[in-house]
Order: C-alpha cells, then sequence, then structure tokens
C-alpha cells in the first residue's frame, strides 16, 4: 500500500485550513478517536473529497503531520556540523512544547497502528531521515567526522531520542537551549571521537 497523496483540486489556503483541523482533531481527541466523519465536519469537507484526495485517515494525518511541520530540515546548511546541528536544536527545539506530546501520542498510535506507521514512515521519517543523513554526509566530506565513525548509524537516534527522554524523566520540554547543549555534549562528541 502507498501512501501517495494525490494531486488535489484545492486551493493552497483551503489544504491548509484542512491540515490544520486534523491535527487540531488529532489533539483534542487523538488519533483513535478522530474519525474521517470529525475531520469533513470540521474542515467543511465532504467525506469522499477526503477519501478521494488520501486513502484514509493514516494517510490523511500523516500528509498534514508533514504540511504542518515546524521544522524544515532541508533548508540547514550552515558549512559546519556544529552550526547545522546548533540550527536542527533551535527548530526542533521551538516546537518541542506543543509538539513532544502530540508526537508522543501519535507515535503511540503508530505503535498500534500499522497502516499509520508506514504512512508516517513514508511521508515524513523516511524524508527526514534522509535530509539529516545528507548533513552528516556534507560534514564527512568536509573532513569532520570519519566515514566509518561508529556512532553514524545511531545518529538521528541520538538526535531525536532526547525530546521524548526529558519530558520522561525530567517533565520538562526539550527547548533550544538544552538541545544546543546535548548536541555540544553529546552528538558532536559521539561522531567525532569515534
Amino acid at each position: 500500500m502507498t501512501a501517495t497523496v494525490r494531486r488535489t483540486r484545492l486551493t493552497s489556503e483551503r489544504e491548509s485550513e484542512l491540515y490544520q483541523a486534523v491535527i487540531d482533531l488529532v489533539r483534542e481527541v487523538g488519533y483513535e478517536a478522530m474519525t474521517m466523519d470529525a475531520v469533513a465536519a470540521r474542515s467543511r469537507s465532504s467525506k469522499a473529497t477526503l477519501y478521494r484526495q488520501w486513502q484514509g485517515k493514516p494517510q490523511l494525518v500523516a500528509a498534514a503531520m508533514r504540511h504542518t511541520a515546524f521544522v524544515t530540515l532541508g533548508e540547514i546548511d550552515t558549512g559546519t556540523l556544529r552550526g547545522d546541528l546548533h540550527e536542527v536544536a533551535r527548530q526542533v527545539g521551538t516546537g518541542a512544547e506543543k509538539d513532544t506530546v502530540f508526537l508522543s501520542a501519535i507515535g503511540h498510535a503508530a505503535h498500534l497502528h500499522a497502516d499509520l506507521a508506514a504512512a508516517l514512515r513514508e511521508m515524513l521519517i523516511d524524508p527526514e531521515r534522509e535530509v539529516l543523513y545528507a548533513l552528516l554526509q556534507r560534514a564527512v566530506d568536509r573532513g569532520e567526522v570519519r566515514a566509518d565513525a561508529a556512532a553514524a548509524e545511531f545518529f538521528v537516534h541520538m538526535l531525536f531520542g532526547s525530546l521524548p527522554a526529558r519530558k520522561m524523566l525530567d517533565d520538562r520540554f526539550a527547548d533550544p537551549e538544552y538541545l544546543i547543549r546535548y548536541v555540544d555534549a553529546v552528538v558532536l562528541p559521539a561522531l567525532q571521537h569515534s
């Protein structure tokens, strides 16, 4: 099954409204309780239109998350690994309070619903992972990280594992300042000294 979004006749403004309605509903009632009927009512769309554009709820939620993402990692290229990772930390940390709880709930739902997990991997996770590994490859090409660095395999896990861990362990969100300290103390040493 593919999670590819079909070509839409919706205007970009209308599409944005629809995606925001999806995100708001998931925040309010959770993934399981959110229905296509509720999205149609909230966004003043027909359910038929929703199913015509997206195959179902998993694809619609993944598309909404991709559209409303608070980070634009693909545009980061400061010329140094440290600069790139600090910018990742700033972008991710800025939305952490709002999105950590939401992403944890979606992560839990993805654990229970294989179709949601597949849609998220295809539309959101894999593209961002590729961007981050391209960022790391630029650092390898510049000589900042060895090509065979042992920690490279865990690079993305190191970056994003701190988000739920900070909330769970310290009952605090991973804000930009915390993430920048984490990058300097954990991620960069692991990559550059392995």
